[in-house]
């Protein structure tokens, strides 16, 4: 199939440290092309893949201090797709609502992976306006707020086989991956710790918007003993940092529409104990790949239960739930359907 892959520009794809969008697409475009398809990523231009990159912007809009107005530029980049939608027999988007009007007027197949929370007021009206548009979830929990959207599909994320794997080390303290804000609660997590009275250590990204959050409420967590900050990390220094944990704590309070720091951990057969909040039961195999808890007391218990868990038994059911070649071969299943379809509508053809 001739595939385009329509990739928002906040970080290139893949994204050198922190980007959950943006990895998975470039595990997905990944393996498309490893299975034979003629795949064309429309991204930054710093993005490093093995399909035809179109470059829709020099380099991830995170690290461009000039550009002000990032919806600029996606405006302008799904018009290019609009223009080129004749090259392709799908289009596949990862840009939430932006391509819904336009690519609604022509006749190439498109699809749309929703990535974010959908539980703001504002979901409705928009969902109720494009309600033919078809959508995929990453969770099921992730439709719950806007049953009235046209989903087509859920699809979990995916990693590729080999990108983490667990290391032999000990294990000598819990961590916290991912993200600083006041949805993933590492106020919790520090909580959590000193109850069991193991040491916290955090790899975690700060955003500009929660800096404030971050020097008011977490740099006084963090300074005495017990928790060492890391700070941001890349794909090859996480499965040392999962490996050596005893478990991966998930306190969030929101609802976590995947969570890619959960099977991450699962890669490095590290165990998840995470807040029964989003997608945490669909990911979070209870007794098995780790535990889901409602606050921090069983919280503290999941983490005395951790010996009867396996974490060989973890690597495995990772491969076996949440591999790249899994989510890819899904995808194909899901572009094929809506091709086939696609070919069946008549198609509108302007008066001279």
């Amino acid at each position: 199939m001739k595939i385009a892959q329509i990739a928002p520009l906040t970080e290139a794809v893949p994204p050198t440290l922190y980007g959950g969008t943006e990895r998975v697409v470039s595990w997905l475009t990944e393996e498309l092309v490893a299975l034979g398809h003629e795949v064309t990523l429309f991204a930054s231009g710093d993005s490093v893949t093995s399909a035809k990159l179109e470059a829709m912007w020099p380099r991830a809009l995170r690290l461009d201090g000039t550009v002000r107005d990032p919806n600029a530029l996606h405006m302008a980049m799904v018009e290019q797709v609009y223009r080129r939608a004749g090259e392709f027999d799908i289009m596949h988007f990862h840009m939430d609502y932006y391509p819904f009007s336009l690519m609604s007027r022509q006749s190439t197949p498109f699809v749309t992976t929703l990535h974010g929370r959908l539980d703001l007021p504002e979901h409705q009206p928009l969902f109720q306006t494009f309600s033919d548009i078809p959508v995929v979830s990453i969770s099921d929990s992730q439709r719950r707020p806007v049953p009235m959207a046209n989903w087509v599909e859920t699809v979990h994320h995916g990693l590729p086989a080999g990108l983490l794997e667990p290391k032999q080390t000990e294990q000598s303290y819990l961590a916290f991956l991912g993200r600083i804000s006041p949805e993933k609660r590492l106020d919790r997590a520090i909580r959590i710790a000193q109850r069991c009275g193991m040491k916290l250590k955090v790899a975690a990204k700060i955003d500009r918007a929660d800096e404030d959050y971050f020097e008011e409420q977490i740099r006084p967590l963090i300074g005495g003993e017990g928790v060492e900050f890391i700070g941001e990390i890349g794909d090859h220094q996480k499965s040392d940092f999962l490996s050596g944990a005893h478990a991966l704590l998930v306190p969030i309070d929101w609802p976590e529409p995947f969570g890619l720091v959960m099977i991450e951990a699962m890669a490095c057969g590290t165990p998840v104990i995470a807040y029964n909040r989003g997608s945490v039961p669909e990911v979070v195999e209870n007794g098995v790949t780790g535990f889901v808890v409602e606050d921090e007391i069983s919280a503290a218990g999941a983490v005395r239960d951790l010996p009867q868990l396996s974490r060989e038994n973890i690597r495995r059911r990772f491969e076996e739930r949440f591999s790249a070649r899994r989510m890819a071969e899904q995808y194909l299943g899901l572009y094929r359907r809506l091709a086939d379809s696609g070919r069946m509508r008549p198609h509108l053809v302007a008066a001279r």
